[in-house]
């Protein structure tokens, strides 16, 4: 899948999904497609900027829109004519949801399911980033899993914290949630930049830890 900012979309073809990755706006957002192969029903994560590009990706049609967590550039120049054209469900953490303008249907605890067509996501709260950031997990039952992090997981290290209480929180969500739990294999899919997988990225967690908010 492209990291490049400014080509095509990126895709990943997998046996149920598809995965299409496309940067939107100044702040150069991620946003992915998920398409049930099946169905053809779409759920697309963060739709950040660029509403008429958005639009265009899912060709009008969407069936939900999981916003990752309140920071405006993540939903403040999309979401809202994003929904308007498709008419898709609205989700987001429920901690983050007085955070954003657009209404949010469908409040998302930690663990709930997220259905569309013939595949889904699990919701994985990771606090501190924001408080109700969510990442959501794919199981593929062909391969690996594959995880949508938001801005709480970059290659390199976790999101933006700014006191030491929400680094903490972050960092053991992310060693007990995710790096705990996942195999290595997992491919992982931030708010802005390149993905990584969890092998490549395990081995600084001490570092991570060491050098602190």
């Amino acid at each position: 899948m492209t990291d490049y900012v400014g080509t095509a979309p990126g895709v990943r073809e997998l046996a149920a999904l598809t995965i299409t990755k496309v940067s939107v706006g100044p702040m150069d957002n991620n946003s992915y497609l998920l398409r049930c192969r099946a169905t053809g029903a779409q759920l697309l994560v963060d739709a950040a900027n660029e509403p008429r590009k958005l639009v265009e990706l899912c060709g009008g049609r969407l069936d939900a829109i999981v916003t990752t967590h309140q920071h405006r550039d993540h939903w403040e120049n999309g979401l809202a004519d994003v929904v308007a054209a498709t008419g898709a469900r609205t989700y987001a953490g429920a901690p983050d949801v007085a955070g954003i303008a657009v209404p949010t249907d469908v409040p998302l605890q930690d663990g709930e399911v997220v259905r569309w067509g013939e595949v889904a996501v699990e919701v994985i709260r990771l606090t501190g980033h924001t408080p109700g950031s969510v990442a959501l997990l794919y199981e593929d039952p062909a391969g690996h899993p594959h995880l949508f992090t938001g801005d709480s997981l970059f290659p390199g290290g976790p999101g933006r914290t700014t006191n030491p209480a929400e680094f903490d929180s972050l960092m053991t969500d992310l060693e007990t949630k995710v790096f705990g739990r996942l195999p290595d294999e997992t491919w992982f899919y931030p708010g802005h930049g390149r993905d990584s997988t969890l092998g490549k990225e395990r081995p600084a967690i001490p570092e991570w830890r060491s050098r602190g908010w």
